[in-house]
């Protein structure tokens, strides 16, 4: 790309952005000086990721919450009382019945946990009163208006899995005395790591992750894997120590990329507010005012579900619905369970310099939306290849109504269209010989022997949980999201209201999004697009020095005076046109288009290095692009012009591990090992030969169970490594640790310990001395992982936005 007028630009003919990145510290004397000293670069970042877990309860209907609590709920006697009296069809109550009934395994995900408060610790039960507290800035003040729904009759508590993590930590805490006092600062610091937001347990990185040397990703990973490790411990601790194994309930805590599939019917038999009722999290830990975050959950709840019908109209605008023959989405939209990956980058040198006035917000915002926009049109490399989410499609699915889910408010109606007239080719719904393509009528009684007579399979797709939430909100004509002026997203929030899409309210959906340094404390940026990984090890870290190299590239190319928003255009035709590969490639798409003239030079760019394009038949005036060709431009870019700053920062196995993956997909990427693991579970050969479904069901059961398993190894693998050779060597060189450990092991080796808990750990069979032991023991070793970063830990989360509803970032300080 060559050097064009700038556009936006804040302050015109004072500073330019290259001027105000040397300003800043950035030497472009040299290619290799440059690579050095851009922001992100060697010794310059930090790294945090945020995880959402899927939480189950194994056990009997009569001793588990959830069927409990509807069974006993005014809900279930008021529609039963209404099918007794006439009111009601039988059918409601039947459905609900059954969905009761139908369970022999005994598995309720997302449900709450029921334990005696007797057997807590001080120090918990001190955390408890102080989390039922209206407004925990008030230590004096009044409960919660809604506490009295933690109590059963019985004098138990019911209490969410993300909230008993947090209780479990600071009871295992309250039942050593002998910890040192270091020791017992970071596990209370670290208990405020663990959330509750949305439906699922959330947990944040412990400590940030210094890059004064290559393997960001790797250092990343590896304190995911230990917080893993400590997470399924801490569930341990839940059974053994807090009787909930005594009581009939086992806890699993994992990585599932997509709602259940029982949470699906389930959604589908009640009201949406009876829903909210059950599912949506009190958000007991994580705020000040907990119940206020709690309402603007049911806010979120509320505006996504009412999205579905509003893209109803927006289909048949567009013409992908041609009558009003439709199948109404379900009044509860169960999208926010949802689960992903966050990882944040934050930069010293960027923080620094708004610090100290070098940077001001605008110029902050100027470049942050600048290097938003780049990276975006790098994200589809990401899809399948270090995460992903496969899931099956019946054709009594294609509905468009229902498959097309949020893509009416992330794409422009041209793309819209491309993409369901393609999507529909790949699933195969023409009928032979008769040459119709057909999508199904709606009674299942009809698509069900219709599929099966004509051979209609539906579809599998690489990353289903991009297209099921809504990861980003397109612009409107007036108000671009990223054209570097501050205040655009409020009013693009505003037009979007406007519009009856989404509450100003809300953080703006976005795939990438910039943490700013007046609202964070941090300047940096957040990579939102992660689903599952297959390898936290291998995935996880691969991905966090992509996501790294992206954004130093970036500056890179501003620094050169080689990138600015004039390239990268702000119409909401051009922001689309970039995104909608990154969905093609989350659907399985094999190609897109492009138009020949397209403003967006960025994308010219890679474009002409892309093979095998040519002018469409069908849409003329536009390019076709195989979406593998456009993979191996854009790594092919990224090894030109990022030449020097992979050399800097050791990257040279990442990006010969990337180009493995695109060459070898089914065995190299996530999305291949995934499927395999998956078609191993259910015992097949292939994902269109097997029911929706079933395959569905597997791949639940597959991320509860192997997967499961074999995140917990890598965990352990990393917890084996602090304590053998050099690890080891380090701990016992440091004061603090070497006393922590001293208590801890109380003499014991530490691999033979390791080698002898392994199984049963990993398993969910470990007594509660041993959980006990290696909580400590991990503790031990975060504690000593973190203290480089200690004040990173100090104080409560900040905000994401300034209302106080939206996530806390996982940077306390870059």
């Amino acid at each position: 790309m060559s050097p064009i007028p700038l556009h936006g630009w804040p302050y015109p003919g004072t500073q330019s952005p290259a001027e105000l990145l040397r300003r800043a510290g950035v030497d472009v004397s040299t290619p290799s000086a440059l690579a050095a000293s851009l922001p992100f670069s060697l010794g310059d970042a930090t790294c945090g990721c945020e995880n959402e877990l899927q939480a189950s309860v194994l056990g009997p209907a009569e001793a588990v919450d959830l069927p409990r609590s509807i069974v006993e709920s005014n809900y279930y006697r008021n529609i039963a009382k209404r099918e007794r009296s006439g009111e009601m069809p039988r059918r409601v109550i039947n459905d609900l019945e059954q969905w009761l009934q139908a369970n022999p395994r005994g598995l309720w995900e997302n449900s709450w946990v029921r334990l005696d408060p007797t057997l807590l610790s001080p120090l918990a039960r001190q955390a408890w009163e102080r989390d039922l507290l209206a407004d925990k800035d008030m230590p004096h003040g009044p409960r919660r208006a809604d506490a009295g729904r933690f109590s059963c009759a019985d004098g138990r508590l019911r209490l969410p899995v993300s909230y008993l993590l947090k209780l479990s930590l600071l009871d295992a805490l309250g039942r050593r005395s002998c910890l040192p006092p270091e020791l017992r600062a970071r596990g209370r610091a670290m208990a405020e790591h663990y959330l509750s937001d949305n439906t699922s347990p959330e947990t944040y990185s412990f400590h940030l992750s210094r890059t004064d040397g290559p393997g960001a990703g790797r250092q990343a990973a590896q304190e995911t894997c230990r917080r893993y490790l400590f997470t399924h411990l801490l569930a341990l601790h839940a059974e053994t120590s807090l009787g909930l194994a005594a009581s009939g309930q086992k806890v699993a805590v994992y990585f599932s990329p997509h709602p259940p599939v029982r949470q699906k019917q389930l959604s589908e038999c009640i009201s949406d507010s009876f829903y909210r009722e059950l599912f949506m999290n009190p958000c007991l830990s994580g705020w000040a005012k907990g119940e206020a975050k709690h309402h603007y959950m049911h806010l979120c709840h509320q505006v996504l579900s009412r999205a579905q019908f509003n893209g109803l109209f927006r289909l048949k605008e567009a013409g992908i619905i041609l009558n009003n023959l439709v199948t109404l989405p379900s009044a509860s939209n169960i999208s926010l369970a949802n689960n992903g990956t966050h990882v944040s980058l934050g930069s010293k040198k960027l923080s620094r310099a708004m610090g100290q006035g070098g940077l001001e917000a605008a110029h902050e915002k100027y470049l942050g939306d600048l290097v938003t926009k780049f990276v975006e049109h790098f994200l589809p490399l990401f899809v399948g290849t270090y995460s992903a989410a496969p899931y099956r499609l019946a054709f009594a699915d294609f509905h468009p109504e229902k498959v097309l889910s949020f893509l009416p408010f992330e794409l422009d109606y041209t793309h819209l269209r491309m993409i369901w007239r393609r999507w529909r080719k790949k699933a195969h719904l023409k009928v032979r010989p008769l040459g119709l393509r057909l999508t199904p009528f709606g009674p299942p009684w009809l698509d069900e022997p219709l599929a099966k007579v004509f051979g209609l399979r539906g579809d599998c797709l690489p990353d289903f949980r991009l297209m099921d939430y809504l990861v980003c909100l397109m612009s409107t004509g007036q108000s671009p999201a990223l054209d570097g002026r501050l205040g655009n997203h409020e009013r693009l929030k505003q037009d979007l209201a406007a519009l009856g899409v989404f509450d100003p309210s809300m953080p703006l959906y976005m795939l990438h999004r910039q943490r700013e340094m007046a609202i964070h404390g941090f300047a940096g940026f957040e990579g939102r697009h992660y689903s599952l990984f297959y390898s936290l090890r291998r995935d996880l870290a691969g991905a966090v020095d992509m996501q790294r190299l992206l954004t130093v590239l970036a500056f890179g190319l501003i620094a050169k005076g080689r990138l600015s928003h004039s390239h990268i255009p702000d119409h909401p035709e051009v922001e689309s046109e970039r995104r909608q590969i990154f969905f093609a490639a989350a659907i399985g798409l094999p190609t897109f288009f492009v138009r020949q003239d397209t403003p967006n030079l960025l994308l010219k760019s890679i474009l002409e290095r892309t093979a095998e394009t040519r002018p469409s038949r069908r849409y003329p005036g536009y390019l076709r692009v195989k979406v593998s060709q456009y993979f191996q431009a854009c790594l092919g870019l990224l090894e030109q012009e990022g030449a020097e700053i992979i050399d800097c920062l050791g990257l040279g196995e990442t990006m010969a591990d990337l180009r493995e993956r695109l060459a070898q997909p089914g065995q190299r990427s996530a999305l291949g090992r995934l499927t395999h693991g998956i078609l191993s579970e259910l015992g097949a050969s292939d994902p269109l030969r097997a029911d929706a479904r079933q395959f569905n069901q597997a791949a639940e059961d597959y991320y509860r169970t192997g997967l499961r398993r074999r995140h917990l190894g890598e965990a352990w693998q990393v917890l084996s490594e602090d304590l053998t050779g050099a690890g080891l060597k380090a701990l016992e060189n440091h004061p603090t640790a070497r006393r922590a450990l001293g208590r801890v092991l109380a003499g014991r080796e530490p691999q033979a310990l390791l080698a002898e808990l392994k199984e049963p750990v990993l398993d969910g069979r470990a007594g509660a001395e041993d959980v006990s032991l290696l909580i400590n023991l991990l503790l031990t070793v975060i504690d000593f992982q973190a203290r480089p970063d200690q004040a990173n830990l100090a104080g409560g989360p900040p905000m994401e936005q300034s209302n106080e509803f939206d996530h806390p970032s996982v940077h306390r300080q870059a």
